[in-house]
């Protein structure tokens, strides 16, 4: 006997393909997503801390040294700004029950692609101004080496050695 796909409608199979809901990973722990207000707070905390202080909020919190400098550069690049609680009620009524995910409330929001392509080209003139800084450098490093060469050239020519007139 052939089973169609009509056949299946009623079934539902523990194979974890074709089901939606309930698959082979549903027990397993999501990702933690984090607020903007948390990561300042923790950045906050963390700049506060003692030495041997840091390592214990790092463990409380179950970070990881790499947050704190991720979300460090996001701060003094401004693009982590947390905003005030009554701003977030007053600018999103009733979006509290929204039942999708906080990236797709994210993407939904103006400004977002305006945003994302600032913080793009901001990025893109940092990299620039960098490799210019490099070159820059390296030219000054080329002319000081030309120099060099060509005072140890003269010193060591028989003709223009230091006895000898021109």
């Amino acid at each position: 006997m052939t089973l169609t796909f009509a056949d299946t409608r009623g079934v539902r199979p523990n194979d974890g393909v074709v089901s939606s809901s309930g698959g082979p990973r549903a027990d397993q722990p999501r990702r933690r997503a984090f607020t903007a207000e948390y990561k300042l707070r923790m950045v906050a905390e963390y700049d506060r801390a003692e030495p041997g202080g840091r390592g214990a909020l790092l463990r409380r919190e179950r970070l990881y040294h790499s947050h704190i400098i991720e979300w460090r550069k996001a701060r003094d690049a401004g693009t982590l700004v947390a905003r005030p609680a009554a701003e977030t009620q007053e600018s999103r009524p009733g979006k509290e029950d929204d039942p999708r995910p906080a990236p797709a409330r994210r993407r939904q929001g103006r400004g977002t692609a305006e945003q994302t392509e600032v913080e793009r080209l901001r990025r893109q003139n940092e990299k620039l101004a960098r490799d210019l800084a490099r070159t820059q450098a390296a030219l000054e490093i080329m002319g000081k080496a030309h120099v060099l060469l060509e005072l140890l050239s003269e010193s060591t020519d028989p003709k223009h050695g230091p006895g000898s007139s021109r």
